[in-house]
């Protein structure tokens, strides 16, 4: 699925709020969005001052129009309630959503939300112009997949955190290789399920993190599966990477000229005929699939 706004989602860039020089190497970089992250790439003695200096970035540096996003710590933890807060009292007109990690149920979106607004308003700030991703990361979130992505208007995207999964369901998923051993594409079944959810609520999918960065053609293959599987972009943390998801991501020549001959022929068709393109009967539904692809085109700069 593809959001209302008009920007891409293939490459989301992951970029620990507390290391200015990963924020400065994030500015130049090719990455649709930015995001930084308050939760698993923090140590506890971190947090407190990884928000001052994801405001400082914020606030301080030219971005130059790329969205920029954060990732709270868990709603679990004692710290998620400061950075909904801080952050957004501080930066919140420039950021453009939230990211909640470890959802497991609907009520941790609206615990998180509720607060939002309410901070939101006390700032002056318009309500519900800050979006939420959710990220589910274990047993409990994706049994609860189908109803957490209903939890709220605000959300725009779930996102798979395979690491954390992999330890919930006490799999070898995040151990080099484990994939090689499986018959079968290793994560098919929770990016199935999660892009399902996504789809019914009409929100974008997102991969998470593929960790090793020297194993371009790996995390090549990890992108042309999920978007096979009906994802919008990935996670990413090195430029490679960032190089590799653009292009996967984006739609290739063949998609973008058959949705031109989808586009045109239904498009151009006598009022009482029945448009076709080499023979197969083109409906509203699949028009409106060509349309989505060459607008994808024209934001990724493929298509004029």
């Amino acid at each position: 699925m593809e959001s209302e706004t008009e920007y891409l989602s293939r490459t989301q860039l992951a970029t620990p709020a507390n290391s200015p020089r990963i924020i400065e190497d994030a500015i130049g970089s090719t990455a649709d969005q930015v995001f930084f992250d308050l939760e698993d790439s923090l140590h506890a003695s971190e947090k407190v001052e990884g928000r001052t200096n994801l405001i400082e970035a914020v606030k301080t540096r030219d971005w130059q129009g790329k969205p920029l996003r954060y990732r709270i710590n868990s709603v679990r933890t004692r710290w998620w309630y400061d950075d909904v807060i801080r952050v957004v009292e501080e930066v919140g007109g420039s950021i453009e959503g939230l990211i909640l990690p470890k959802v497991q149920t609907p009520v941790d979106v609206e615990t998180v939300v509720n607060l939002l607004r309410q901070v939101e308003v006390n700032t002056g700030l318009e309500p519900g112009k800050i979006g939420v991703s959710v990220q589910i990361e274990d047993a409990t979130g994706m049994g609860n997949a189908e109803n957490i992505v209903g939890a709220s208007d605000r959300l725009d995207a779930v996102i798979f955190g395979p690491g954390d999964y992999s330890a919930s369901i006490e799999s070898k998923g995040q151990v080099l290789g484990a994939e090689t051993e499986y018959p079968g594409h290793y994560w098919h079944y929770p990016l199935s399920r999660i892009s399902q959810a996504a789809a019914s609520a009409d929100l974008l999918a997102i991969d998470g993190l593929y960790t090793n960065v020297d194993d371009i053609e790996g995390f090549r293959k990890t992108c042309t599966y999920a978007r096979m599987l009906g994802y919008d972009g990935k996670w990413v943390i090195h430029p490679e990477q960032t190089r590799v998801a653009n292009d996967v991501f984006a739609p290739t020549d063949e998609e973008i000229e058959q949705a031109t001959s989808v586009v045109r022929a239904y498009e151009n068709a006598d009022e009482n005929a029945i448009p076709t393109v080499d023979g197969r009967v083109i409906d509203e539904e699949t028009v409106n699939m060509a349309r989505h692809v060459l607008r994808k085109a024209r934001l990724a700069g493929v298509l004029d």
